[in-house]
C-alpha cells in the first residue's frame, strides 16, 4: 500500500504519471487494481500486512464507519469499502494524490466514501463525528502518531468501542497513547511495526 512519505508537495501531478497500482484482496472488488500516482517517497505496505490487518478486523469492518486519516493511495480505505464498510472518509493533504483517490472512487461506482483534501491535524481540529474503525499510517519519522491519537481521543472522534490501527517505523520510539486504548494485536514486518488497539468499553 503506497503511502505518503515526509517529502510531500501540493503541486498537481499529471494523471498520466503512474507508479503502479494497489490491489484489493477480498470482498466485492476482490482482485481489482487501482492506479497510484508517482509521488516521491511513497512507501509500500505489503499485501501480506494488509491481509493480516483485515483478518484481525474481519468481524468489525462490515457496516462500520471508517476513517483513513493519512490515506495516501487509499489502500486501506478502499479495502474496507470492498469488505462492505458502511462509510469511509479518506483524508489526504497532497492535492494530486487526493484527486487520484477521487478518480479511483468514481471508477468503483461507490457512494459510501468521501475524499478530504486536508492536513490530518487540520481535519481533527473541526467538529468531530464518531468513527468505529480508524486507520493511522502517517509518514515515518515525523512524530505525528502521538499528537493525532491524542486528538482522536479527546476530540470525540471515536465511538466507545472503536478499533484503531497503527503502522509505524520499527526503529522509532513508541508513541504515548491514550490510557484507555488496549493493545489487541502486535506484529512486525521488516522495518514496520503494525498494531491494533481497541478503545476501552467493549468486550474483546
Amino acid at each position: 500500500m503506497p503511502r505518503r512519505a515526509p517529502a510531500r508537495t501540493s503541486m498537481s501531478v499529471p494523471s498520466s504519471r503512474k507508479s503502479g497500482n494497489i490491489r484489493l484482496i477480498s470482498g466485492q472488488w476482490k482482485g481489482r487494481k487501482l492506479p497510484v500516482l508517482e509521488v516521491e517517497g511513497l512507501r509500500p505496505t505489503t499485501d501480506r500486512v494488509k491481509e493480516t490487518l483485515f483478518n484481525w478486523l474481519a468481524a468489525e469492518v462490515r457496516d462500520a464507519v471508517c476513517l483513513d486519516l493519512f490515506a495516501g493511495s487509499g489502500s486501506l480505505g478502499f479495502e474496507a469499502l470492498s469488505r462492505y464498510a458502511g462509510h469511509v472518509t479518506m483524508v489526504e493533504m497532497n492535492r494530486a494524490v487526493s484527486q487520484q483517490l477521487t478518480r479511483n472512487l468514481t471508477s468503483l461506482g461507490s457512494d459510501k466514501a468521501r475524499v478530504v483534501n486536508q492536513d490530518a491535524r487540520s481535519f481533527l481540529a473541526q467538529p468531530a463525528s464518531g468513527y468505529d474503525v480508524v486507520f493511522l499510517d502517517p509518514p515515518f519519522h515525523q512524530g505525528l502518531l502521538e499528537e493525532v491519537c491524542s486528538r482522536l481521543e479527546t476530540g470525540g472522534w471515536l465511538q466507545e468501542s472503536a478499533w484503531i490501527y497503527l503502522e509505524r517505523e520499527l526503529n522509532g520510539p513508541a508513541p504515548a497513547l491514550p490510557a484507555n486504548w488496549t493493545l489487541i494485536k502486535d506484529k512486525k514486518a521488516g522495518q514496520v511495526c503494525y498494531q491494533l488497539y481497541q478503545r476501552e468499553g467493549a468486550s474483546t
